[in-house]
C-alpha cells in the first residue's frame, strides 16, 4: 500500500506512463476500470482519485455504494486482476488509490476489447492483428519493458543523465533519483533495471545493445556510390537524438535570421525545417523495433534528399487507413520518457506536422514507406534553374516547360499542366510518360490529392 509520501511524490511527477490522475468519479465508471486494463497490460501503474490534471490535490468522498461499483467494474477485467484499492488521507484530503500491478497473464481484457498505455494515454484495441506488435510471442511484453539482466544500477546508469532528464522534464528536485525510477517504473519490484531504462539513462548502453545506435551516411551525389562521412552516433537515445541534430546541421545550408526583435538570438533557418527532422528522429528512437538486433536507425543525405530509416514498419495495432492520424508505440516505456521531456506530443500527431511545416516551406511532401524499415524521404531544396540548363539539349520545349510548372508546384494537375500550356490532355500525357520513363519525375499517392516529385538525374 503507497504511503502518504509516495503518493505525494507520484503526484509531483505528473500524469504519465505509469500514473493516471482523476479528480472526481466519471460518469461511468467503465473509464476508470480501462486505464486498469491498461495499466495491467502494460508495466503497472497507479490510479489517483481527487487529484486534478495540474497535480492539485482536490480530494474525494467515496461511499460504500461507489467504492463497490468501482470494484465490480475491475472484476469485469478477465483474466482476474488483483488490484490494491485504498482511501488515503494526504494534507487532509482523502484521495483514492488504485494500485496496478503488471499482470503475468496478459493480455487482460475487458467487454471484449484489449486496452494498453500509450504515453500518458491509454488506447483500445480489438482486433487480434492489432495485438501483434504490443504483446511479443514469447514474453508477452514489451522490449523497453523486459529486464536487462547484465546492467545494474550502481555500475551502468549515470547520474548527469538522470539529471538532464529531470531538468527537461521539469522534475529538479522533485523526489529523489530512487523514488523517481520508482515512480515511473523504470525498475522491477526487486530492483532490476529495464531495457527501456538502460537505453535512456545508461553510461554505456551500446555495451548491452550494440545495434540500438543511429548510423548517419553523407553521400556525393543522389546515390550510395560516394561516401563522404559515416558516423555512428552512440550514447543514451536523447544523446543520440541531439548529436545527429548537430550532424545534420552540419551537413545542410543553415542561414540565420539577424533581425531578431528586442535582442533576441537571431534564428536558425534550415533548407529542411529543424521540426521535420526532430519529429522523425525522436519518432525513430521512440517507435523502432529494438527486438531487430541486425538492423539500426541510419540516416542518410543526399544531394537531394534526407532519407531516414529504423527497423520495423507500421506497428500493426495501427492500420493503413489511419496512418498519421493515429499511433502505437512498440516501446510505450521509451515513449513516456520522451512525452515528459516534451519532445513528443499528442499521439499521432507527429506524421501532420512533418507534413506541415514541409507545406510551410514551399517543400515537397514528405515520402513515407511503411513496409518493412519505416522510412521518411525529405525532399531538399535544389536549384533548379542550373539543373534545367543542363537537359535543354536533351529535352523539347515543352518537356522543360512541364517541369519548370512542376517544381513550381508539385501538386499541379494533368488539366493544369494542359490549360498552362496550351497542349491537349493526351499531348501532357504522352509527355509525362517519357518523363517518367527516363527517370525524372515520379507520381505520388495516386491521380486524385497525389503530387509530383522530379529526380534531379544529371544527363
Amino acid at each position: 500500500m503507497l504511503n502518504p509520501t509516495e503518493i505525494k511524490s507520484i503526484i509531483a511527477s505528473g500524469e504519465g506512463y505509469n500514473a493516471e490522475f482523476k479528480v472526481s468519479i466519471p460518469n461511468k465508471i467503465k473509464e476508470i476500470t480501462e486505464e486498469v486494463c491498461a495499466f495491467a497490460n502494460a508495466s503497472g501503474g497507479v490510479v489517483l482519485i481527487g487529484v486534478d490534471d495540474a497535480n492539485n490535490i482536490k480530494g474525494i468522498i467515496i461511499d460504500n455504494a461507489k467504492r463497490s461499483a468501482i470494484q465490480n467494474s475491475i472484476n469485469e477485467i478477465s483474466p482476474v486482476l488483483k488490484c490494491d484499492f485504498n482511501i488515503v488521507e494526504v494534507d487532509g484530503k482523502y484521495i483514492a488509490v488504485i494500485e496496478v500491478p503488471s499482470g503475468q497473464n496478459k493480455p487482460y481484457v475487458l467487454s471484449g476489447a484489449i486496452y494498453v498505455r500509450q504515453g500518458p494515454n491509454s488506447q483500445k484495441l480489438t482486433t487480434v492483428e492489432e495485438m501483434r506488435d504490443f504483446f511479443q510471442q514469447a514474453d508477452k511484453i514489451y522490449f523497453d519493458d523486459a529486464i536487462c539482466k547484465e546492467a545494474n544500477i550502481e555500475d551502468d546508469i549515470a547520474k548527469e543523465n538522470i539529471n538532464t532528464f529531470r531538468f527537461e522534464a521539469g522534475l529538479v528536485n522533485v523526489t529523489s533519483d530512487e523514488q523517481l525510477f520508482t515512480n515511473l517504473k523504470l525498475i522491477t519490484n526487486d530492483g532490476q533495471l529495464k531495457n527501456g531504462t538502460v537505453l535512456f539513462f545508461g553510461s554505456n548502453p551500446e555495451k548491452f545493445f550494440e545495434k540500438a545506435v543511429i548510423r548517419c551516411v553523407a553521400f556525393d551525389g543522389i546515390d550510395k556510390r560516394y561516401i563522404i562521412d559515416d558516423k555512428v552516433m552512440t550514447g543514451t537515445l536523447y544523446q543520440q537524438y541531439q548529436k545527429t541534430m548537430i550532424w545534420l546541421k552540419s551537413k545542410l545550408n543553415v542561414r540565420y535570421d539577424i533581425e531578431g526583435e528586442g535582442g533576441k538570438p537571431r534564428k536558425e533557418l534550415w533548407e529542411i525545417p529543424e521540426t521535420a527532422f526532430k519529429e522523425t528522429i525522436i519518432n525513430s528512437l521512440a517507435h523502432r523495433d529494438y527486438y531487430d538486433k541486425g538492423a539500426r536507425i541510419t540516416i542518410e543525405v543526399f544531394d537531394d534528399r534526407v532519407e531516414i530509416s529504423n527497423p520495423g514498419g507500421l506497428v500493426s495495432a495501427v492500420p493503413r487507413s489511419e496512418f498519421g492520424k493515429r499511433s502505437a508505440s512498440r516501446n510505450p516505456l521509451i515513449f513516456g520518457l520522451f512525452e515528459r521531456m516534451r519532445l513528443v506530443e499528442q499521439i499521432g500527431s507527429g506524421i501532420t506536422r512533418i507534413r506541415d511545416v514541409m507545406n510551410d516551406e514551399g517543400l515537397t511532401p514528405p515520402e513515407f514507406n511503411i513496409d518493412g524499415m519505416f522510412t521518411v524521404t525529405l525532399r531538399r531544396p535544389f536549384d533548379f534553374e542550373k539543373w534545367v540548363e543542363k537537359w535543354v539539349d536533351k529535352l523539347t520545349e515543352n518537356r522543360i516547360d512541364i517541369l519548370k510548372n512542376i517544381h513550381k508546384n508539385s501538386r499541379i494537375s494533368i488539366r493544369e499542366l494542359s490549360d498552362v500550356l496550351g497542349l491537349s490532355l493526351s499531348a501532357i500525357d504522352k509527355n509525362l510518360l517519357f518523363l517518367k520513363e527516363l527517370g525524372l519525375l515520379e507520381r505520388m499517392n495516386g491521380a486524385k490529392g497525389g503530387y509530383w516529385i522530379i529526380h534531379f538525374k544529371l544527363p
